[in-house]
């Protein structure tokens, strides 16, 4: 991210260098001409090609303005575009040009369309010499509208971000919304941001609306977050605090939760999402049940999941546990790893204890949840395969001692 960020103040540099050669041509040359120049000196600068053979428009009364159509910017020899856009408007005053790069005051920056290829960015920024770190000030801001961040098999599209200042040492507040997509999963997303100040270490909050989408499933949620935002060779989220009011929306069920996370860092590096140490709370209604856990997870070309903790209580809305396990009000440890697919589809592991009984078993969440809404109408057998193991079950006026119960589902593959 830092080299990311330097890119950004690149172009801010090479901003004011195409300024300063459009006040030097004035009106001498029309203004697709002088674009072409303006792009041609700014690729030499940067080690880039530039190229932008839609229609130019160049402003040089009032606050300078180069408009460009077009645009296609790509590392010499790269077959992918690291940056395509329809149309970019660049705005900065006179202050700006006279000081030839020491003062990197833009009064607007605008990108319509443009479509980010972020790994073709990484191999760019790895050739650019280290240079110093500068936030450049926006007085009317910028606007990406219809933007599209591909990054290695992930993607998120209809990116707007906008922002009405950007200024050092002040707060930035922007808005942003888009839809991932990606690992079998979409998630739009429609947010509020807010910095303490636009830098590479402050505290950072967002607040708005997010649906995590499967293949037949969905959680829409109201979500706030905060965070200490740090950038350097990736992104870091320290300390985040998130809270959702979210529900569960899956065949005919609509069911309610409220979901909490604390945890010391989430953050992304080599293209790997990583939330290493978390403290989750769930409070569920119906088939969704109270939990408290910790745990962690790594999602890269699959998910990596473990919780640890224990359910409060048995949800009433799940089968009934036969005596004496129903009469226990002691809380059910439990242990659920996951390794699989990022849409939950595949198998998931859970060890659940109760005293003395336990649950050893795997099954897929979408089948398992698809029987629970169903009040097991279409059979009294759960999808799952595993065995329950107690030194003791009371079945109406049997009393069972030493039991062990095997599940089997033909679905679910062998246990390695």
């Amino acid at each position: 991210m830092r080299r990311r960020t330097r890119v950004a103040l690149a172009f801010a540099g090479a901003a004011a260098l195409l300024g300063l050669l459009a006040l030097g041509l004035r009106l001498a040359l029309p203004p697709d001409r002088v674009a072409r120049l303006l792009l041609e000196r700014t690729g030499r600068a940067l080690g880039l090609e530039i190229v932008a053979p839609g229609r130019a428009e160049l402003r040089l009364r009032g606050t300078p303005t180069l408009v460009v159509r077009e645009l296609v910017v790509r590392q010499p020899g790269a077959p992918t575009p690291l940056l395509r856009a329809e149309r970019v408007l660049l705005s900065l005053p006179w202050s700006t040009l006279r000081a030839r790069g020491a003062d990197l005051t833009v009064t607007r920056v605008e990108l319509d369309a443009p479509v980010l290829d972020l790994p073709a960015l990484e191999r760019w920024l790895q050739t650019r010499p280290e240079t110093e770190r500068r936030i450049p000030t926006l007085t009317s801001g910028f606007a990406v509208t219809g933007g599209t961040l591909h990054g290695a098999d992930w993607r998120i599209e209809a990116f707007d971000l906008a922002a009405p200042l950007v200024r050092p040492g002040t707060p930035l507040r922007a808005r942003v919304s888009g839809r991932y997509r990606g690992d079998g999963l979409a998630l739009p997303f429609a947010l509020a941001l807010h910095l303490r100040e636009p830098a590479f270490d402050t505290a950072f909050g967002a607040a708005g609306e997010a649906t995590l989408q499967g293949a037949d499933w969905a959680l829409p949620a109201r979500v706030r977050l905060s965070a200490q935002l740090r950038v350097a060779d990736g992104w870091a989220l320290a300390r985040p605090r998130l809270s959702a009011a979210a529900r569960y929306r899956g065949g005919d069920g609509d069911i309610p939760f409220a979901f909490g996370l604390a945890a010391t860092e989430l953050g992304q590096r080599d293209e790997r999402l990583l939330l290493p140490d978390a403290h989750v709370v769930v409070h569920g209604t119906g088939t969704i049940p109270d939990l408290r856990a910790r745990g962690g997870l790594a999602l890269d070309h699959a998910l990596r999941l473990r919780l640890a903790g224990a359910l409060p209580r048995w949800p009433q809305a799940w089968p009934a546990l036969p005596p004496p396990l129903a009469q226990s009000t002691a809380p059910l440890p439990f242990v659920l790893d996951y390794h699989g697919p990022a849409d939950l589809s595949g198998v998931a592991a859970l060890d659940l204890r109760r005293g003395q009984a336990r649950f050893d078993g795997r099954f897929r969440l979408p089948e398992l949840t698809a029987w629970l809404e169903s009040d097991a109408t279409g059979t009294p057998l759960p999808p799952l395969a595993g065995r329950v193991s107690a030194p003791r079950l009371d079945v109406d006026d049997l009393r069972l001692e030493g039991v062990r119960i095997e599940f089997e589902d033909p679905a679910l593959p062998a246990r390695e």
